[in-house]
């Protein structure tokens, strides 16, 4: 039992992408290509980052950030250069400018308008249930119910 336990633990486990043979000897050189590759889109996968993608084009991007990186790159110039090379959307988190406004606001502005159809609805219902009747319908009602079969 506790074979098997462990047998879907193992299953269970995230499964990376990256091979062997992509690997940098420099631990610290590997770990910053971990958290680049770990914040670019995988631009066949689109919503999976090139860390953890199996697409060709995820593991030449990560051979690319290896290459940039023992070239001697900053973290900083391989953003730019993955951005210059497939623009703004490669990146998880693209930047606040011009170009990408609406996607930054556009969530804001969905919810806000949301929140403001909800008491729009919400302040009409009440209103409606809140409607007096005159004296007339008031008796018409009454009687309809003392008519009504039991």
């Amino acid at each position: 039992m506790k074979r098997l336990l462990l047998l879907f633990c193992i299953l269970c486990a995230p499964a990376f992408a990256v091979e062997p043979d992509e690997i940098l000897r420099d631990p610290a050189l590997e770990e910053r290509a971990r958290q680049i590759s770990a914040q670019v889109r995988c631009v066949v996968c689109q919503n999976e980052p090139i860390d953890s993608s199996n697409a060709g084009v995820a593991r030449d991007l990560r051979l690319l950030i290896r290459e940039r990186l023992v070239a001697g790159d900053t973290d900083q110039q391989v953003y730019e250069y993955l951005v210059a090379r497939y623009g703004d959307f490669v990146l998880f988190k693209p930047p606040f400018k011009p170009s990408t406004y609406a996607l930054w606001i556009a969530p804001f502005l969905i919810l806000f308008v949301g929140a403001g159809g909800v008491v729009y609805a919400l302040s009409r219902r009440t209103r409606r249930a809140t409607t007096t009747l005159s004296a007339e319908e008031e008796a018409r009602i009454a009687q309809l119910l003392k008519d009504e079969p039991r």
